[in-house]
């Protein structure tokens, strides 16, 4: 739990961008910047201009703003802004202000205010709410679900592993590799907070993907062992025998899914790199176990590795030998119509739409829900996510009208509150001008109040927009909405770059070990297919609300683009962990027979029945997070988990056998400059 407790809470934030040094410029000229805390208040019976809500409604603003860690606080009882008032008066809102870190602010000023704030009785209702909080909850939740995932992964996963080997003391061998990856990666990222701000998501892919390829390479270098004590009495022999063949086609998977996840690091957010320094030492700590810790029990536990009652079937029998064998045979007519069924399940992915993160990806249940849901239905604005536009020169009382004017004109922007007063529609209302406004040193700062409908539809137009207008200064636009939009173009804009990276590093690394340059070009492409059913599950299952039965998550329409390039990284990685360990075995074959053709479906039976009881059961580790409560997660963890079977089943039983068909002989091609420099320095299997 130690570890835990050390990661971070922070959330999405893009350093450097327009939104950044909005936030920045604000804090230093005025001490201000965006509400991070707010309170919603719900009269018990009545209106919010009811003489005792009005004035509990003053007293909580006064108690908030004596808070310690806070800087001010304002509300529509203080301040008259009609903004911060329901338009039906069922509610209204108390905002605050606390200056410093994000994870300072969420991990010792919320927990005491939710605690003291949180009100059920009286007469009012308050709920604690604004970005802070709901990241906050979020984070909580992912905790929560990581201790309970735990609780139902050790005896899913150990029994799934005890129906494939029919052994329990080699099932628990293989659980506790998971396990070792599991608090090893822990420990690791545990020393990298030194250094580094780590989400407290990473957790959550730390026990995801620390049983999944804890499990995964211990499957395969048992049954490798397994499969060499047939051909020899020595227990040492046979051991080194594994270490030859699976050992080495672990270091390659392992290679291939650490160069995947550190493709992240291109990303200039403490968001993603997280992710990376956890897959990272995942897949070196479950390498190591494999290679250094398994070897040494399986020396201890000599020939009791072996099944009670081995299976005498011959291999041409099975179905993982039938199946590629007829693809290998009718490669056009197979291989076409699983190329159809594929494209088919993909179809979706071309409908994707990115958009930013909101209380929406905590359940139902959570009480900030209820402030956001709340204000959706019956605010006209969303003051608590107002823009914030900033600029270190004193405009004058003239220019600043007429900007503010145009301001308001902007669609989707309600009302624009400046040191002079506000402006709706292009013309100045009544009100007194708000003293927030004032700044000690030179400079300007005004904000803009977007409607509800602008932030739930079309976030990035409204900054888009806001930003297009002609300024009397130079200006920087910022606040919450423009931290999202900075944030998700920030990430989009590197996606081009990131798959190209991806592609190429995994390339090398399956060249190291084939020598050929026609099998990492066919593996790559089919791993494409497989991120495209996986991202089709993510637009129909979560964009489109296709799977909110079963989650009982609420649609958004859009999906934050953080997720699908996680989701790319790791499902990348983990089939090129696949394609590794069917190739090695289909270039064994081919090595020992020289059989271009016979080599394919052999390989594919003896690694293929592997292969899928390792998806399966990667998959059922993955659907135990669906179970769990964050949004975020859901997506992640359906998403990857029908790509693997996908990948592991459709993909390398029939499309694989078909391309390779298709290339025949060429298969192992490469050009003869390649194949000297993968004689000197590739590092193939055998």
């Amino acid at each position: 739990m130690g570890t835990i407790e050390a990661l971070s809470l922070s959330r999405f934030a893009a350093a450097g961008s327009e939104s950044d040094r909005a936030a920045r410029l604000l804090a230093d000229q005025s001490g201000t910047g965006s509400p991070n805390v707010a309170l919603m208040v719900i009269p018990q019976e009545g209106s919010v201009d009811d003489a005792d809500v009005a004035a509990e409604g003053s007293r909580l603003t006064e108690r908030l703003g004596s808070w310690p860690g806070v800087t001010e606080s304002w509300s529509y009882w203080t301040e008259s802004a009609s903004m911060l008032r329901a338009e039906d008066g069922s509610a209204a809102w108390v905002l605050a202000y606390v200056p410093g870190d994000a994870d300072r602010v969420r991990s010792e000023i919320l927990p005491g205010l939710v605690e003291e704030f949180t009100v059920s009785d009286g007469p009012v209702r308050v709920v604690v709410a604004g970005a802070d909080e709901v990241f906050r909850e979020v984070a909580e939740q992912s905790r929560s679900d990581f201790l309970r995932a735990e609780l139902i992964i050790l005896p899913l996963v150990l029994l799934l592993l005890w129906a494939i080997y029919r052994r329990f003391r080699v099932a628990l061998l293989t659980l506790v590799l998971g396990f070792f990856a599991v608090f090893g990666s822990l420990a690791i990222l545990r020393g990298v907070t030194a250094f580094a701000e780590v989400s407290t998501f990473a957790s959550n892919i730390v026990l995801v993907l620390g049983i999944g390829l804890g499990v995964d390479y211990g499957l395969f270098m048992i049954f490798r062992y397994r499969e060499e004590l047939r051909r020899t009495d020595s227990i040492p022999d046979a051991i080194a025998a594994t270490l030859r063949g699976a050992g080495r086609t672990v270091f390659f998977s392992g290679l291939t899914v650490a160069a995947a996840l550190a493709v992240l690091f291109v990303f200039p957010y403490p968001f993603l790199s997280s992710f990376a320094y956890a897959g990272i030492a995942v897949v070196v700590v479950a390498v190591a176990a494999a290679l250094i810790v398994l070897p040494a029990a399986l020396a201890v536990l000599g020939t009791r590795v072996l099944p009670r009652r081995p299976r005498k079937r011959p291999l041409e029998s099975g179905i993982w030998y039938r199946v590629p064998a007829a693809v290998m045979r009718h490669p056009v007519l197979l291989g076409g119509a699983g190329l159809i069924v594929v494209l088919a399940l993909a179809a979706p992915v071309v409908g994707v739409a990115f958009g930013v993160a909101d209380d929406r990806v905590l359940p139902a249940t959570a009480p900030v829900r209820d402030a956001y849901n709340l204000e959706r239905e019956v605010f006209a604005g969303q003051d608590s996510d107002a823009l914030l536009i900033v600029s270190d020169q004193k405009v004058t009382d003239d220019d600043l009208g007429s900007y503010a004017a145009a301001l308001s004109r902007v669609e989707g922007a309600l009302r624009v509150d400046t040191r002079e007063g506000s402006y709706v529609d292009g013309a100045p209302v009544d009100g007194n001008p708000s003293a927030r406004f004032n700044m000690s040193d030179p400079g300007t700062w005004l904000s803009v109040i977007p409607s509800s409908a602008a932030l739930n539809s079309d976030v990035a137009g409204l900054v888009r927009d806001v930003r297009a207008v002609d300024a009397p200064a130079d200006v920087l636009v910022g606040g919450y909405p423009a931290e999202l939009v900075d944030y998700r173009d920030g990430v989009t804009s590197y996606l081009p770059a990131v798959a190209v990276l991806i592609v190429l590093l995994t390339f090398i690394v399956l060249f190291l070990m084939t020598g050929s340059v026609v099998v990492p070009l066919q593996v790559s492409a089919l791993n494409l297919l497989s991120m495209a059913v996986m991202f089709a599950v993510l637009v129909w299952g979560f964009q489109n609300g296709g799977l909110a039965w079963l989650t009982g998550f609420t649609p958004t329409g859009s999906i934050e683009p953080s997720i699908p390039i996680l989701m790319f990284c790791i499902a990348y990685g983990l089939s090129m962990d696949y394609s590794v360990f069917l190739v090695a075995r289909i270039k064994e074959e081919h090595d020992r027979t020289g059989d271009s053709f016979g080599s394919v479906p052999l390989g594919i039976a003896k690694s293929g029945p592997l292969v899928t009881a390792a998806a399966v059961t990667l998959a059922a580790s993955f659907l135990v997070y669906a179970t769990g409560q964050v949004v975020f997660l859901q997506q992640l963890v359906i998403g990857m988990a029908v790509a693997v079977l996908v990948d592991a089943t459709l993909v390398r039983a029939i499309l694989l056998p078909a391309l390779f068909r298709a290339s025949g002989t060429a298969t192992w091609w490469a050009p003869k400059p390649l194949r000297a420099l993968h004689a000197r320095f590739g590092l193939s299997e055998s």
